[in-house]
C-alpha cells in the first residue's frame, strides 16, 4: 500500500493474479483484449484453453463449444489441448534423455518461470526448455491459416482465450522464445455469456474441430501435464504459496528420485485462473467427466522436437538484491535482520507491506520508515506523550 492505495512493485510481479483474487475491494484488474480486436484481421483463429471446457455444464462433445466459437465470429478454431499432446510427447523424450537435469520443472505456467527467474536462480538449470502449448498452438494455427487462405501472416489474427492474466504477459514479454505468435488474449469470463448463448442455439449444427484426447484435455487441471509424461516419478503442486514451499524444498535438496515437477500458480491448475467463472474444484470434476470416454490422444502432428524447444535461455533477474555488490548486500541484509527483531512479526500488513521482512527491506531501500509499523509508531507516540507530560509537571511534582 502506498499513500492509501494498492500498488504493484513491477519488478517483483510474476503475474500470478493472486492480488486480483484476494483483494476484497477489487482494486486490481487484469489487462486483456476485447472482442473488437477481431476486427483488425481478415481471418481470425480462436485458441481455446482446455480450462474453457470446464466452465460449461453437461458438455459431452467439445465440438459443440468449438462450433459456438465460430458462430461468435471466429473463422477457425485450433485446440491448445491438441498442441499440448505434441508437447507431452516431446517432453517425455526430453525428460528421458536428460537425467542430469532431473527433476525437470514444467515451464507451461508463465508465472512459475518468472518466479524462478527472480527468486530461485539455482533452479534455472532445471527448467524444461520446451515452449508452452499455447505458443506451439499459435504457431501451428497460423501456418494452417496461411496455407488455407493464402493471406499474408499479418492479416491472420491468432487469439487466445485465456483463464489467467499471466498469459497476457507471456504474449507481450515471452520467456524462452523470441516472439509469441499470439496476437491477442481474451478472458474466459468475458466471452462466457455469449459463448453459452451460442451453445444453446447451435443444436446439431456442429463441425469437427476437435483434435485432442484425454492427454491434451487433462492439461487444464493440476497433474494433467505430469500424467501425460506416462511417468510415476513426478510431483504436482498448485497454488502460489504451495509452489514456493516446493521450490524452497527443492533448492534445499529435500526431494529424491523425482524426474519431473509440475507447478501451477493457480489453485487447481488453469481451471483456477482468475479469468474463469467456475469453481476450480467443480471445474476439475467437469474435465474428468468430459475426458472419460475420449481416446488417449488424437493429435498426430509430426513435428521435429527442435521445433518445440526454447530458442533462448532464461537468465536470473536479481530484483531482490539490496546492494550493488556483495559487501553492500551483506551489510544491508544485516540491517534488515536487526529491523525484523524490532518488529512484532505479525505480518499484519497494516504498514502497507505484505510482511515484516518486506517492510524492513523497504526501509533499507529508503522507500519506507520504521514508523510505518503501527506497533513501533504506538511506542513512539507513548514515548513522546510521556516526555511531554514530564515537561508539564512543576519541579515540586505538582501539576
Amino acid at each position: 500500500m502506498r499513500n492509501g492505495k494498492a500498488a504493484i512493485t513491477n519488478e517483483f510481479c510474476i503475474d500470478c493474479g493472486e492480488c486480483i483474487r484476494i483483494c476484497p475491494h477489487h482494486a486490481k484488474k487484469a489487462a486483456y483484449d476485447s472482442m473488437e480486436l477481431m476486427e483488425k484481421f481478415e481471418y481470425t483463429v480462436a485458441l481455446p484453453a482446455p480450462a474453457l471446457y470446464a466452465q460449461v455444464n453437461n458438455l459431452e462433445d467439445v465440438n459443440i463449444l468449438l462450433s459456438a466459437l465460430v458462430r461468435m465470429g471466429f473463422d477457425d478454431v485450433y485446440e491448445i489441448s491438441g498442441a499440448a499432446e505434441v508437447i507431452s510427447a516431446h517432453s517425455r523424450e526430453y525428460v528421458k534423455n536428460h537425467p542430469e537435469q532431473w527433476p525437470l520443472i514444467s515451464t507451461a505456467c508463465p508465472s512459475i518461470v518468472r518466479l524462478i527467474r527472480v527468486r530461485f536462480p539455482n533452479l534455472l538449470e532445471h527448467l524444461l526448455p520446451i515452449m508452452a502449448p499455447v505458443d506451439l498452438a499459435a504457431s501451428l494455427a497460423r501456418k494452417r491459416a496461411v496455407e488455407k487462405t493464402g493471406l499474408p501472416s499479418e492479416k491472420v489474427g491468432i487469439i487466445f482465450i485465456s483463464p489467467c492474466p499471466a498469459k497476457v504477459s507471456a504474449m507481450k514479454a515471452p520467456l524462452g522464445i523470441d516472439k509469441s505468435e499470439v496476437d491477442g488474449v481474451l478472458a474466459i469470463k468475458e466471452i462466457y455469456p455469449r459463448l453459452v448463448h451460442e451453445m444453446t442455439e447451435i443444436g446439431n449444427d456442429t463441425e469437427e474441430y476437435a483434435i485432442s484426447g484425454k492427454i491434451g484435455i487433462s492439461w487444464g487441471s493440476t497433474g494433467g501435464e505430469a500424467a501425460g509424461l506416462l511417468n510415476e516419478n513426478y510431483l504436482a503442486a498448485d497454488g502460489i504459496e504451495n509452489v514456493i514451499r516446493v521450490l524452497e524444498d527443492l533448492e534445499d535438496q529435500k526431494f529424491s528420485n523425482l524426474e519431473f515437477i509440475e507447478l501451477n500458480a493457480c489453485s487447481g491448475g488453469c481451471v483456477g485462473g482468475v479469468l474463469t467463472v467456475e469453481n476450480p474444484y467443480v471445474a476439475k470434476v467437469k474435465l474428468q467427466r468430459l475426458r472419460k470416454y475420449m481416446p488417449i490422444a488424437c493429435n498426430h502432428v509430426q513435428l521435429d522436437e527442435k521445433d518445440s524447444e526454447w530458442t533462448q535461455g532464461v537468465e536470473y533477474e536479481p530484483v531482490f538484491k539490496l546492494g550493488h555488490n556483495l559487501k553492500e548486500s551483506i551489510q544491508l541484509m544485516s540491517q534488515v535482520e536487526d529491523l525484523c527483531k524490532k518488529f512484532p512479526g505479525l505480518d499484519c500488513g497494516a504498514c502497507g507491506a505484505p510482511t515484516c521482512k518486506a517492510l524492513a527491506e523497504d526501509i533499507v531501500r529508503g522507500i519506507a520508515a520504521q514508523r510505518d509499523c503501527v506497533h513501533l509508531l504506538r511506542e513512539f507516540v507513548d514515548k513522546i506523550t510521556d516526555e511531554i507530560s514530564s515537561f508539564d509537571k512543576k519541579p515540586d511534582g505538582k501539576g
